[in-house]
C-alpha cells in the first residue's frame, strides 16, 4: 500500500494548544481546516472514517470564524476546532443515516442538543463519521488506521479512527455497551464516557435509553475534557439529565493532583479469556506503578452484570427499533435482527430485575473507591482483532456502562504486532473530574517513562 502519509504539524499538537493558537490568532481556523482536509483526502480511501464529508462546508465555517476573530467578537471555548460527529447525531440539513439502509438520505430538520452546543462554542462541524448499523454490532466500512486489516472496534468506529489518523482533533461517539472505550483502545486514542446523564441525548439515535451515553475522543485526556465540558448540561427533553453546576473538567484534568493518584487494579469477568499479551502488559504496568497500584478483588455481584446489561439493551432495542424490523426486516443485518428477537423474549420480571442491579453495583463500586482514586482495568480483551467483520468483544465495558460510571481509555500499551492496547480507568458516579485528572496524570507518567 506504500508509505503512510505523515500527519500534519497541526495534528501533532494537543487540542488545548491548538485552541490557544486559534484564539490568539497565531493560527487561522481556515489554515487548520485545510491541513485536516488534506489528511482526509490522503487517507480516507484506506481508513474509511467518514459517512459524510464536504470540504467546502468545513471551509465556509472556518472563514466565518476567522472573520469573527478579526472583528474582535467573543470567541467560544472550541473556536476553530474541527469536530467529527458519529452518524447517529442529528445535524440540520446534513444527512444523518444511522448506518442503516432504511435511513439512507435522511436529513434532519433540527440539530441535536450537542450540535447546538458545538456551534455556539465555535466548533467546526467537520462531517459525519461512520457508525455500525444502528450503533449496534454490524460493522461499517472503517478500518484500523494502525493496520487496515484489523477492526477499529464499534460502534463509534469512524470517530475513533478519524482522531487516531489525524483527520480531526476531536470527535463524538456514543456508548451503550462499549462503543467509546473499545474503539479508543483499538485505535490508540483517549476515549471518555462520562457519567450517565451528564451529556444530553436529544437528537441522538435512541437504542437503549437506560444505557445510551454520549462520549468523546481526543488524542489526550485534556482534549477530551475540553470537549466534554462544553457538552455537559441539562436538557428538559432528556430525563436522564439533571439541573446541576457544570464541572470545570478541563481545569480539574490539567491541575496536578495534591498527591499522586492510587490505582486499584481489578480483573473483570472474562479476564481469563483475554489475550496473554494483555495479561503480561498489565502485570508490567502495575509493577511499574509500584506503591501507587494494588490489586482489588471485584465483588461477585459484578459477575452477572454483562448479562443484565445485555437484557436491558436488547429489550429496549426491540421496542425502539421496532419500525426498522416492521418496515424492512430484509434490510437489517442478522446481528441486529437476532438482538431484537432476543429482546422480544425478555420477560418483564427479568427486565425489571436487571434494571435494579445498577444500584447494587454502584454501591459496591463506591466501596471499592474508598480504597483508591480510580479503578484500573483493561479497555478490551486485547489488541484489535484481525478482519473487518467484527467489532470486538465489549465484555470489559458493559458492566461499567450498566453502572453509569464515568470511564476513560488511556492509550498506553502496544501489542507485539504494533497495535494499541488501552488502559481503562473507572471513577465514581459524578466524579468525572477526579477520573480525568487521574487519567491525565497516568498519560503524562507513561509519556515520561518512555522518554
Amino acid at each position: 500500500m506504500g508509505a503512510e502519509p505523515r500527519m500534519t504539524a497541526a495534528a501533532a499538537l494537543g487540542v488545548t494548544e491548538l485552541r490557544g493558537r486559534l484564539a490568539s490568532g497565531a493560527l487561522d481556523a481556515l489554515a487548520l481546516v485545510e491541513s485536516y482536509i488534506a489528511r482526509i483526502e490522503a487517507r480516507e480511501e484506506v481508513v474509511g472514517a467518514w459517512a459524510w464529508f464536504d470540504p467546502e462546508f468545513a471551509r465556509a465555517q472556518a472563514r466565518t470564524l476567522d472573520s469573527y476573530r478579526r472583528a474582535g467578537r467573543p470567541l467560544g471555548r472550541l473556536h476553530g476546532l474541527p469536530v467529527g460527529l458519529k452518524d447517529v447525531i442529528d445535524t440540520r440539513s446534513i444527512p444523518t443515516e444511522n448506518g442503516a439502509a432504511q435511513d439512507k438520505g435522511r436529513v434532519p430538520l433540527r440539530d441535536a442538543f450537542i450540535v447546538e452546543r458545538l456551534k455556539a462554542e465555535g466548533a467546526i462541524i467537520m462531517g459525519k463519521t461512520v457508525t455500525t448499523e444502528l450503533a449496534f454490532m454490524h460493522p461499517g466500512k472503517t478500518s484500523n488506521p494502525h493496520n487496515p486489516a484489523h477492526s477499529p472496534g464499534g460502534s463509534s468506529q469512524g470517530s475513533a479512527a478519524a482522531v487516531a489518523d489525524g483527520m480531526v482533533p476531536l470527535a463524538i461517539g456514543t456508548q451503550t455497551g462499549g462503543s467509546v472505550i473499545r474503539p479508543a483502545s483499538y485505535c490508540g486514542v483517549t476515549g471518555f464516557k462520562p457519567t450517565f446523564g451528564a451529556i444530553p441525548r436529544r437528537g441522538v439515535l435512541t437504542q437503549s435509553p437506560s444505557l445510551d451515553t454520549v462520549g468523546v475522543f481526543a488524542s489526550d485526556p485534556a482534549g477530551a475534557a475540553l470537549l466534554a465540558e462544553v457538552l455537559f448540561g441539562h436538557d428538559p427533553d432528556d430525563s436522564a439529565t439533571a439541573l446541576a453546576p457544570t464541572p470545570a473538567l478541563l481545569t480539574q484534568t490539567t491541575t496536578a493532583p495534591p498527591i499522586p493518584p492510587v490505582f486499584g487494579f481489578v480483573r473483570p469477568p472474562g479476564w481469563e479469556d483475554a489475550d496473554p499479551q494483555l495479561h503480561a502488559a498489565f502485570e508490567e504496568l502495575v509493577a511499574a506503578l509500584g506503591d501507587q497500584a494494588f490489586e482489588l478483588p471485584l465483588p461477585s455481584v459484578f459477575n452477572g452484570a454483562a448479562e443484565a446489561r445485555k437484557r436491558i439493551n436488547f429489550a429496549e432495542m426491540a421496542y425502539h427499533y421496532y419500525p426498522y424490523l416492521r418496515d424492512g426486516t430484509d434490510l437489517l443485518s442478522a446481528a441486529t435482527r437476532e438482538a431484537m428477537e432476543a429482546g422480544n423474549k425478555v420477560l418483564a420480571r427479568d427486565y425489571q430485575s436487571a434494571r435494579d442491579l445498577p444500584k447494587v453495583l454502584t454501591a459496591a463500586l463506591e466501596e471499592l473507591l474508598t480504597r483508591c482514586d480510580v479503578l484500573l482495568c483493561p479497555s478490551a480483551t486485547g489488541p484489535a482483532p484481525h478482519g473487518l467483520d467484527t467489532t470486538g468483544d465489549p465484555i470489559f465495558n458493559g458492566l461499567w456502562t450498566l453502572c453509569g460510571s464515568p470511564c476513560v481509555n488511556v492509550p498506553l500499551m502496544t501489542s507485539e504486532d504494533g497495535l494499541p492496547m488501552g488502559v481503562q480507568l473507572v471513577g465514581g458516579h459524578g466524579q468525572d473530574g477526579r477520573l480525568m485528572r487521574s487519567a491525565q496524570w497516568l498519560f503524562d507518567w507513561a509519556d515520561g517513562a518512555t522518554q
